[in-house]
């Protein structure tokens, strides 16, 4: 690779990551007030901009947050290293406001979530919470799914049945593959102990068809197609 190519994508870090953490804040600080208790925290890497301004402002302002509730280990980790209160679901099952990113997002807010394996406790975090809030950069805005993020919709499967999911997957017009880890022989494994199929459905037109389709089919677990779920999107754009 070129010098010239490393400066291009260098920039282009340096934009994504501004632009990351100005719809981060601009969410935060619109949808967090003296009210707010509980507060649901996603995982990714625009979420870690979300949890960095709601620890300036409970330290400024003195938010009264009661619990913060976490959809990952890594979610997890950035509420402790924040010094925000950790809680779980069963303990406050009643959501404020959640805040996540996503991978992609249509004209209606339909999403593809789950790059990072955490759709699972994260549709499980939006499903309590009053409000929904998704966070994302420019590059995540669609007019339909499937257009942008083209590695499939993230499906978290019961390891003893994923080579029957994979056919069946591929009978409904799919490409499935079954997510492979980095840095570890075999597949990437779930918070929850499952594996993860990215099946990859071109452009989703309907996603709550095919959503009500997948999650009907024994064996997968969760999709990663959140519809009507999320009320707000923030993106950050690359104008600033």
């Amino acid at each position: 690779m070129t010098s010239t190519n490393w400066s291009h994508l260098s920039r282009l870090a340096s934009i994504v990551t501004i632009a990351k953490r100005k719809a981060s804040y601009a969410a935060i600080d619109e949808h967090v007030t003296q009210a707010t208790q509980v507060i649901g925290i996603g995982s990714g890497s625009t979420v870690v901009f979300c949890v960095e301004r709601l620890a300036q402002r409970v330290k400024s302002e003195n938010l009264l947050i009661k619990a913060c509730i976490p959809t990952s280990f890594q979610a997890k980790q950035l509420i402790i290293d924040a010094g925000l209160p950790l809680s779980e679901l069963n303990q406050f099952p009643k959501i404020d406001v959640a805040f996540d990113g996503a991978d992609e997002v249509d004209a209606n807010l339909n999403c593809i979530k789950g790059g990072g394996a955490c759709q699972l406790q994260e549709k499980l975090v939006a499903s309590c919470a009053e409000k929904f809030v998704v966070v994302a950069d420019f590059r995540k805005d669609s007019q339909t799914l499937g257009t942008q993020w083209k590695l499939g919709v993230p499906l978290e499967v019961i390891p003893a049945v994923y080579v029957p999911l994979l056919a069946k997957l591929t009978s409904l017009g799919a490409k499935p593959t079954l997510r492979m880890a980095m840095r570890k022989a075999g597949p990437v494994v779930t918070d929850n102990g499952n594996f993860i199929i990215d099946a990859d459905f071109g452009e989703i037109v309907d996603p709550v068809a095919l959503e009500k389709t997948l999650i009907s089919i024994p064996g997968i677990v969760e999709t990663g197609l959140f519809c009507g779920m999320a009320k707000w999107a923030y993106f950050g754009m690359n104008d600033g």
